[in-house]
């Protein structure tokens, strides 16, 4: 299986809905610093059950949630999906048969996971 696509919404610095597209086995993340770069890496290890905010550096698991910013109000979600190609059925089991897999995890503001 291959990562294809990760989707962010209200994941900390990515308020609105983002698609990022991984299209081929090495990808690389640049972009200037401020820009959210640690942001994806840490929404891949949160959706993989990343369970301690500090490791995603924070000081709760609510900081992984928009926290606002100039006139944009805070978040009351995070939810990040990671979409898998699998296209050659190497999902074992059950999940052999699906040639995409796909995994989310959401965080309201109010505790709900």
């Amino acid at each position: 299986m291959r990562l294809k696509e990760i989707k962010l919404a209200g994941f900390k610095s990515f308020v609105d809905p983002t698609h990022i597209s991984i299209p081929g086995h090495v990808v690389g993340i640049v972009g200037p610093n401020g820009c959210g770069k640690s942001n994806v890496i840490d929404a891949v290890r949160w959706v993989l059950d990343e369970s301690s905010a500090r490791h995603l550096r924070g000081e709760t698991m609510q900081d992984v949630i928009f926290n606002g910013a100039g006139d944009r109000k805070q978040g009351h979600r995070a939810s990040v999906e990671l979409v898998f190609d699998n296209s050659l059925s190497r999902g074992g089991g059950e999940w052999a048969s699906y040639a995409e897999i796909a995994i989310r995890r959401v965080l309201e503001r109010e505790g709900n996971s």
